[in-house]
């Protein structure tokens, strides 16, 4: 059997059965700190896929960053086949300063494919890509809410793209929301260079949330199981089908004012449901948020305070209201009591 070849990032050379953390000079602080985009690269011994898994795109949503530091204690990638490319923080500035974006203000997730002599973003966006995602075939993208709001955990995948349809079913995450592609995202960007990206969204920007932390791992180490990269000893199984959502829709705050949740994120909610109440601080004037549609609530606001038009319930349709209640039930057991995990995992 001919011996597998090295792989080679960043000028740096990692051989076959072996594991090293690689820093790609990215710029430097304006006091001169230099400022790089680490990934740690696993290179199994025997072929198999090439995998990427990133966190950190946008700086505040650390969620992630907490998830791949357990993948990579996790005694499932002994003996791993093909190679495995995880960067926890690709967004390094917006970590630093705790934002979502840039020092730009720009949107790293609205800049790809950048450039090499464009904006920072863009100069970052094109790092990326040439260096991470031009070298695999797939790749999962972590994701939390912005700052103020919480997503249920989640993957997000393009519409009539069953190659991703069966990634997101392997990873099992309670639901699979269809999604389209945004014009600068990573997601399009990688599209275009052939590599399919599962986005995973859970939690809120800047907050540790176990149960959107335990999902996540688990469901990336179900997705290295279903590629044949890993043998899935100790990868438990999902215990419900994750439920499917054709779309969603953002409900608004229709007055400004004080907003109060009556329904909370994985809810199943009938069409006409009251979700939530804003009203004056003097109690004079109460307007209801009703729901247009049977859905699960995928994304809220935890902020009490809004104003006229701020996004407050992200709600997802179903088909069948029936079906989603027992599927949400089964899914609330396995988030409330995942047995896969090791504690020196975890620590």
């Amino acid at each position: 059997m001919a011996k597998r070849a090295v792989f080679e990032i960043g000028g740096e050379v990692i051989l076959p059965g072996s594991r090293r953390t690689v820093d790609l000079p990215v710029s430097a602080l304006s006091d001169h700190t230099p400022v790089t985009m680490s990934a740690h690269v696993i290179h199994g011994k025997a072929d198999g896929p090439t995998m990427f898994v990133s966190a950190g795109v946008h700086g505040d949503e650390v969620i992630g960053i907490e998830i791949v530091r357990r993948l990579l204690k996790s005694s499932a990638l002994r003996g791993l086949r093909g190679t495995l490319i995880v960067v926890p923080i690709v967004n390094s500035f917006g970590f630093i300063n705790r934002s979502r974006y840039l020092p730009d203000r720009r949107d790293l997730n609205r800049s790809f494919p950048g450039s090499e002599g464009g904006s920072l973003a863009a100069r970052l966006a094109n790092l990326f890509l040439t260096e991470i995602v031009s070298r695999a075939d797939v790749g999962i993208d972590l994701h939390s809410a912005a700052i103020h709001r919480t997503n249920y955990p989640q993957v997000r995948i393009s519409p009539d793209d069953m190659g991703m349809r069966e990634l997101a079913d392997a990873f099992g995450a309670p639901i699979i929301m269809q999604s389209t592609i945004r014009e600068g995202s990573l997601r399009q960007a990688a599209q275009d260079m052939d590599t399919r990206v599962l986005l995973y969204e859970a939690g809120e920007g800047l907050r540790f949330d176990e149960l959107s932390v335990r999902a996540g791992h688990a469901g990336i180490l179900r997705v290295l199981k279903s590629l044949n990269m890993i043998s899935g000893r100790g990868v438990a199984a999902a215990k419900a089908t994750p439920q499917f959502c054709p779309s969603s829709k953002w409900l608004r705050a229709p007055m400004g004012g004080l907003f109060r949740s009556l329904r909370s994120d994985g809810e199943l909610v009938r069409e006409t449901d009251i979700l939530g109440i804003v009203s004056d601080p003097f109690g004079e004037n109460e307007q209801d948020i009703a729901a247009p549609f049977d859905g699960i609530i995928v994304g809220r606001a935890v902020l009490p305070v809004v104003n006229e038009g701020d996004a407050v319930f992200h709600l997802a349709r179903v088909h069948s209201a029936q079906k989603a209640e027992d599927a949400m039930d089964n899914h609330s057991s396995q988030l409330a009591d995942d047995p896969m995990f090791d504690e020196d995992e975890i620590i």
